[in-house]
């Protein structure tokens, strides 16, 4: 007999019984609901988990990038060595596109939720906004189904399915920028009618588009947030 599950989203996104789109996993449903003014935001989805049965908060998963990379500082207070690192002819690029040449790579054992499994993280000497960051080798090898609007992912586990809530701590809101500002609780630039404005200043926590003069734009462009 099988025994048909629902697993809901988090509260905070939820709207009508008429707004949502289920998905089913086997003989298991995950529903999405259409999210309410809340949902309008720029948060990046991090969740917690242990590597090699280390706690471990602030792991970003990323569908745009291909491989999982974990940042040399990271590696170093995880407690590796390079010399436990595999040899490997991995470039990775950037938003700028430059080339890093990966260090090596670290198969450790990965748990997220109650799913463990080998996982490769190419080890890059670079500064990023997580302490991991969990890719489409990741995403897809686990049937993860991540979204960033409701702050959540879907996986499998066995035959059944497991919802992962976001890891939300005050450091991993600040974790995705260098600047001093909740860059997740901005609401989304996309939808606004910026027709007529000159400028669009970053504030702490909100978008604001300005008219400014001409002369004033290199100003603005050279201000600290």
């Amino acid at each position: 007999m099988d025994i048909n599950m629902v697993f809901v989203l988090p509260t905070e996104f939820r709207a009508g019984e008429e707004d949502v789109v289920e998905l089913t996993l086997g003989a298991e449903r995950a529903v999405f609901e259409k999210t309410s003014e809340q949902g309008s935001h720029l948060k990046p989805l991090y969740v917690r988990g242990h590597i090699d049965g280390r706690p471990m908060g602030g792991m970003l998963v990323n569908g745009g990038a291909s491989v999982n990379v974990v940042p040399l500082s990271v590696f170093s207070k995880l407690g590796y060595k390079e010399s436990e690192l595999i040899k490997t002819n991995m470039n990775l690029s950037g938003f700028s596109g430059e080339p890093s040449q990966a260090k090596g790579i670290m198969s450790v054992e990965l748990t997220v939720g109650n799913k463990n499994v080998s996982t490769a993280f190419f080890m890059v000497d670079v500064k990023g906004r997580y302490n991991v960051l969990l890719g489409r080798d990741w995403i897809h090898a686990n049937g993860c189904v991540a979204s960033t609007l409701h702050q959540c992912l879907v996986q499998w586990v066995g035959d059944q399915v497991e919802v992962i809530e976001a890891d939300t701590s005050t450091c991993v809101a600040l974790m995705e920028t260098p600047m001093e500002w909740q860059h997740g609780n901005m609401r989304c630039l996309i939808g606004r009618d910026l027709l007529g404005y000159d400028f669009v200043s970053v504030e702490r926590d909100s978008f604001v588009p300005i008219h400014v003069k001409s002369a004033d734009i290199a100003r603005l462009n050279d201000s600290a947030l």
